[in-house]
């Protein structure tokens, strides 16, 4: 069922049911964090593995210290200029976090989501004791991420519909990529996978440089096949010649159309790129396409993100 009163949501989640989030990102499958049997069915809906860890969705910078023990003061100041935002924070957990939450891990993942709607669900579930929503992309494992709530229902409609799960429409996401994942546990921010907040912005946000990952935690999204369609995706950059076999194409508007190809998205910014990626990547599944061509934007900031998804998209 989809629904639009952030209330129903709240109560669905302190109920231990499923209900799929709004944010900025993408749409997520939310459930109370402190409870195994919401968690489990949140493993169970998507066909998640159970090592993978999840991320904590939390309604504020100062709910924080319930999840992470310490954070460095530049993570904090990541929090203060970023959240609510597309950045989440991986630093030491407290005994609040649950094994099945971090993948049995020493750290736990957590976010402010910048969405009105879900925003308020975790603001109202604080209040009531609930100290955070997990919530992983609200479609099955490994496939392409959800930017709408119909995106939801055609991956777990059916699924929700059984267990008194709902929907919180909250409207298309905004940016349509999943968050920066930054590493707090040094003294220096380390980008586990990209997203919306860029390394140039946490640079400048912490005046320190961003660092490579060594021996990293798990995190999500990292698995080398993951963001994927039933259409098999093929990467191209500017030079290369579009192969003639037939399929669909995503690129910048100034890339011309061949006649064999459907065009499933045309954006003329990076951010347009963003935002219209996982749904060109489902509208081809729903137009029958055996392949995507994509050619790659090779811009920094946001695009180190898409070139990200495309190539776990595409990894086969």
């Amino acid at each position: 069922m989809i629904v639009t009163d952030p209330l129903l949501a709240v109560d669905v989640i302190a109920d231990a049911r499923l209900c799929a989030i709004p944010t900025e990102t993408v749409y997520g499958l939310g459930a109370h964090a402190c409870n195994e049997k919401a968690i489990a069915a949140v493993f169970e809906a998507k066909g998640r593995p159970r090592n993978h860890p999840l991320i904590v969705h939390i309604p504020s910078l100062d709910s924080a210290t319930a999840w992470v023990s310490s954070l460095p003061e530049w993570a904090r100041e990541l929090g203060q200029r970023f959240w609510p935002g597309p950045v989440t924070l991986v630093g030491a957990r407290t005994s609040l976090a649950l094994d099945t939450v971090t993948g049995q891990q020493d750290t736990v993942a957590i976010r402010v989501p910048n969405h009105p709607l879900t925003l308020t669900v975790l603001e109202t579930l604080w209040a009531r004791g609930i100290p955070g929503v997990v919530a992983p992309s609200a479609n099955r494992f490994g496939h392409v991420s959800p930017t709408t709530a119909e995106h939801v229902q055609a991956d777990l409609g059916e699924y929700l519909h059984h267990h008194r799960g709902v929907i919180l429409d909250g409207g298309p996401s905004l940016i349509g990529v999943e968050s920066t994942i930054v590493l707090a546990t040094g003294q220096s921010p380390v980008v586990l996978r990209p997203g919306g907040v860029t390394r140039k912005m946490i640079a400048e946000a912490t005046g320190l440089n961003v660092t490579e990952p060594q021996n990293p935690p798990r995190v999500s999204g990292h698995l080398d096949s993951h963001y994927a369609p039933d259409a098999h995706v093929i990467l191209l950059n500017d030079s290369d010649e579009i192969p003639e076999s037939p399929g669909g194409l995503i690129a910048f508007r100034e890339v011309s159309t061949p006649a064999h190809l459907v065009r499933l998205a045309a954006p003329l910014t990076i951010e347009d790129y963003a935002a219209d990626l996982y749904s060109a990547l489902r509208q081809a599944d729903i137009d029958g396409l055996g392949s995507v061509y994509v050619v790659l934007p090779h811009e920094e900031g946001l695009a180190e993100a898409i070139r990200d998804r495309l190539g776990r998209a595409a990894f086969n």
